[in-house]
């Protein structure tokens, strides 16, 4: 069982930056960040291999948003820039079971953050 403490939310101004960490308590394959605002579904944000290749965007934050990873550390990170508004949401932080899956898949993830919420007020 691997646990996952995000950190790192808050509340900012349009145009600021955020970065947001999530400690994982063991070693992990792919890691993910996913959003829900509200009334919405969660949605993918960013996701990158376990080897710290491939990193995924969805196509609202390609360009501003970064996702890295620290193995060393069991952490994971989301540089977040550039923020608008309609980037408020509650951020997940998510971890696969098994390697080499859909990473943009919420499907494949085994193991969930409690979550940090980001507003970004315009």
């Amino acid at each position: 069982q691997v646990q996952l403490v995000e950190s790192g939310g808050g509340l900012v101004q349009a145009g600021d930056s955020l970065r947001l960490s999530c400690a994982a308590s063991g070693r992990t394959y792919g890691m993910g960040w996913f959003c829900q605002a509200p009334g919405m579904e969660r949605e993918f944000v960013a996701a990158i291999r376990g080897s710290g290749g491939d990193a995924l965007y969805a196509d609202s934050v390609e360009g501003r948003f970064t996702i890295s990873r620290d193995n060393a550390k069991n952490t994971v990170y989301l540089q977040m820039n550039n923020l608008k508004p309609e980037d408020t949401a509650v951020y997940y932080c998510a971890a696969q079971g098994a390697p080499w899956t859909d990473l943009k898949n919420q499907a494949w993830y085994k193991y969930w953050g409690q979550g940090t919420q980001v507003t970004v007020s315009s």
